[in-house]
């Protein structure tokens, strides 16, 4: 049986070759960084240095992608921060190309004061914009979302008609966060509502459009539409749905990365294991291997 490849989100603090450090620390298969600051627009450029001593340290671990700005929303009705939008995320899949990453995780957005379908066309058109100008292979991974306020992506239809709308769509995926899933309504907690959610899914995207797992439990119950990670096993999803997840054999190829709370400090450039990194993957291989 294929063994999904777990890791983590890491930190960056002191260059991107620093989170191949702390994954490797952590003893992580995959990897998650941000190429740039998360939450501010302009970030200095990748050193030719940097990119190359993360290009000849990267090929230990086996799948890393990049996590877009927190800031990027292409379905804002905003011509400003739409623009801002575009321009951001054409920045995002060129640092990635540069690394030779897999793929950016991005948001889909909140579509504010218009529409659902409005928001939607919006994020299409910006992605196909980005697309047109892209000249490197890393894809562009739609996360589905918890739902909070009017963010787009947190139903299985969404991500359908957005992929239906982007012209080049072989080069988008999903990712699907656990935490978000059950936020959202899914129930994947249960035995029969997880069969129930991934036959769903399989049917309105299709398993070959999935590419990444976030593995996440949540501080928020099933449907509370509120995006709350906590660590595996301590909130509402327990360990059960972790388990089925991680042995599933429609899984086993794919990279699988943890967003729960780190225990050090936010900002540290410490290159040692984070405990809770340690304890969250620590159980997830005992889920995955016995």
């Amino acid at each position: 049986m294929n063994r999904p490849q777990l890791g983590a989100h890491m930190s960056t603090a002191g260059g991107v070759p620093k989170a191949i450090e702390r994954a490797e620390a952590s003893g992580c298969e995959a990897l998650q960084i941000f190429t740039k600051n998360s939450n501010q627009w302009e970030s200095p450029s990748l050193s030719n240095q940097n990119i190359r001593e993360f290009r000849r340290r990267s090929t230990g671990i086996g799948a890393i992608v990049s996590h877009a700005s927190y800031l990027i929303n292409l379905a804002s009705p905003d011509r400003d921060l739409r623009r801002r939008s575009v321009s951001a995320l054409q920045d995002e899949l060129f640092r990635a190309d540069q690394l030779t990453l897999e793929g950016v995780v991005l948001h889909p957005g909140a579509y504010t004061t218009s529409t659902e379908a409005d928001g939607l066309n919006r994020i299409a058109e910006g992605v196909a914009y980005v697309q047109a100008r892209q000249e490197g292979k890393s894809k562009l991974l739609l996360e589905h979302t918890a739902g909070q306020g009017t963010m787009l992506g947190h139903r299985f239809e969404h991500l359908q008609t957005l992929i239906e709308q982007i012209d080049n769509h072989s080069n988008v995926a999903i990712c699907l966060d656990t935490c978000h899933l059950v936020a959202a309504g899914y129930d994947i907690i249960s035995e029969s509502g997880y069969e129930k959610v991934f036959k769903e899914f399989d049917e309105i995207l299709g398993f070959k459009r999935l590419s990444l797992f976030h593995l996440n439990d949540s501080k928020k119950p099933l449907g509370s539409r509120i995006d709350r990670h906590d660590n595996i096993g301590s909130g509402f999803l327990g360990t059960a749905p972790f388990r089925r997840i991680l042995r599933d054999p429609r899984f086993g190829h794919l990279p699988m990365v943890l967003e729960t709370p780190k225990s050090g400090p936010g900002k540290s450039r410490s290159t040692n294991a984070d405990p809770q990194d340690l304890k969250n993957l620590a159980l997830l291989r005992e889920l995955r291997d016995t």
